[in-house]
Order: C-alpha cells, then structure tokens, then sequence
C-alpha cells in the first residue's frame, strides 16, 4: 500500500527495540529516561510501578520500560523481561551501602532465562557526587568480567547533568548493528 511506498522512498523503517530500564530504587532510572526523552529532569518522583516512553536514538525506535526498585516491586520485574532486546541497569554510583544489594538484583536478572544473550548495559549513574565510586570500581565489584554470555558495558553518568548517556547509548547502537551483520 501508500504506508510501503513512503516506506522505501524513505528507506528503512526505523527498527523498534524493547528496553527494560531497572534498577534499586532512587538509582536514577526516571531521570535517565527523562533525560533521553529530552524532558524536564527537576522534578522527579519515585515510580510506583512503571513508566514506559519511546525514545528515538541513532536511528531507532526505543520502547523503554522504567520499572520500580522499590523492594516491594523487584520480584515483578521477571515479568517484563520477556522479548527484551536489551536491558539497561542503573546504579546509584555515590550510595555505597546498597552495592551489595544491587549486585545481588542484577546477579539474579542475568541468570533469568529470558535473559540470556541479552546485552547489558549498566549506567553507574550520579558520578557528578563527590562520594561516587568510579565505574571500574563498579565494575569489578559487580564482578562483570565473568559475564561470558552476553556482551556487556559499564558507563559513567550523571542522568541529571545528562554527562555519558550518549556515551551509553552510542554503545547501544553499536550492539544494535553488531546483531544485524
């Protein structure tokens, strides 16, 4: 029809991906996916249950779901991995306390069958605080050298200053053309 016509004197469709935002709760993920969105990142409340926006970055269509940390939501999170092309983990960089507890959440994500093979992209978010780890620091805590079946990446940001989310999402895009050769 007309759409298939527009289609190819345009070229490509945009390619849609689905991307599950998580993370502990107050880690930054509704600022990060403000920030994406381009909106509005000064007022933000915590999520209670999910956020989903479409994005479009590098030439695609992101659908991103922004699901709660709070303790009480995490064991929900299992059921919007399904068709997950990529998932993105956010860290509070600066809340030292909670790394092991973040660690174990997204230790037990990435043994979730639905998973598997999925790229991971961890944001170690808030690096403007003067009391924030470095990300290799996180890295190495979160042990992500012994990730073996999925590619991964450890980015710097401040989802507020917006400082390395294009970083992140430019990885993103690089995972997203690696797939397609």
């Amino acid at each position: 029809g007309l759409l298939s016509v527009i289609q190819r004197l345009k070229g490509s469709p945009e390619q849609e991906l689905r991307i599950v935002l998580l993370g502990l709760d107050n880690a930054g993920k509704t600022t990060l996916l403000k920030h994406l969105a381009s909106e509005e990142v000064s007022t933000i409340t915590p999520t209670q249950g999910f956020n989903i926006k479409s994005v479009h970055s590098h030439g695609f269509k992101l659908n991103v779901w922004d699901i709660g940390g709070q303790r009480s939501i995490r064991p929900y999170w299992r059921k919007y991995l399904g068709s997950t092309d990529l998932l993105i983990y956010v860290i509070d960089s600066a809340d030292q306390k909670r790394f092991e507890e973040t660690g174990q959440e997204l230790a037990e994500l990435t043994e979730e069958e639905s998973l598997m093979g999925v790229p991971l992209l961890v944001f170690a978010n808030k690096q403007d605080l003067v009391t924030a780890a470095p990300a290799a620091e996180i890295a190495e805590g979160l042990s992500l050298h012994t990730y073996r079946d999925r590619e991964w990446q450890i980015q710097a940001c401040s989802a507020l200053s917006g400082e390395g989310v294009q970083d992140g999402m430019s990885w993103i895009s690089s995972q997203i053309m690696n797939r397609k050769k």
